[in-house]
């Protein structure tokens, strides 16, 4: 297992190295987070307190609303084509076959790969949250721990989604077209911008079958109204149902 943490950290070097000979990309992915922090904001106060009804169960503020959802849902896209991603980029740098010939596991290989870009969007949701508390996001009363393993598990089932499209390009060598796709399909259907509970019934239904949908409410539960664990524990049920079904298959 130390061995296998330390191709990890191995990877995170390499990709860390990489992402500073890029400084001004990195810079421009900052100014994109502000320009979408302020975009919401300005978007909630022309809302006012329209939306207040709606959002009750969350707090009634819509800034917060989308804030969390945007920067979560951010999890659920980088499982479903990180790993893909990564992959693909390997493939086409010539360094893929590379790293298939050395002792390493696949697995740990499909892992390590995609290990700096879930720092890199931790990194950029604290970013988020501390733009969300700076224009005004109350998050004094929030259940952190609740947050944290609603995060865990979140992830975990995301990047099963993630491995499997992985899993694809590992034996076709090629993307997968139909990622990008279903992966829009969550984005709208999942939460992310409104709640679940405004859409017709039919896409309620479907809604429910997406593991973004559990995540982002177990997420906002917590962090916007400090919610228990007794409340969270019916979300992060089903999510830990997601992860457990999921992960197994692409092995």
């Amino acid at each position: 297992m130390l061995d296998r943490l330390r191709l990890i950290r191995a990877f995170l070097i390499r990709d860390l190295r990489t992402e500073i000979s890029y400084r001004f990309s990195f810079l421009l992915g900052i100014i994109g987070i502000i320009f979408t922090a302020v975009t919401y904001y300005f978007v909630s106060r022309l809302l006012g307190d329209s939306v207040r009804p709606l959002l009750a169960p969350y707090g009634g503020d819509y800034f917060a609303f989308a804030l969390i959802g945007v920067a979560f849902a951010s999890y659920f896209t980088l499982g479903l084509s990180g790993f893909a991603r990564a992959l693909r980029q390997a493939q086409t740098t010539g360094t893929l076959e590379a790293m298939l010939m050395t002792p390493a596991p696949v697995s740990f290989v499909i892992i390590g790969s995609a290990a700096w870009s879930y720092a890199f969007t931790t990194f950029r949701v604290v970013v988020y949250l501390l733009l969300g508390i700076a224009l005004g996001m109350e998050l004094a009363n929030a259940n952190y721990w609740g947050a944290v393993v609603t995060l865990l598990i979140a992830v975990s089932a995301f990047a099963a989604l993630g491995i499997i499209a992985a899993s694809v390009i590992m034996v076709i060598k090629r993307g997968d077209p139909v990622t990008g796709l279903f992966g829009g399909f969550a984005t709208l259907v999942g939460g992310v911008f409104y709640p679940v509970e405004i859409m017709p019934g039919w896409l309620q239904a479907v809604a429910n079958l997406l593991p973004i949908t559990y995540a982002l409410r177990a997420m906002r539960l917590a962090l916007l109204q400090g919610a228990s664990w007794a409340t969270l524990a019916p979300d992060l049920i089903i999510l830990a149902a997601f992860a457990i079904v999921l992960l197994p298959l692409p092995c």
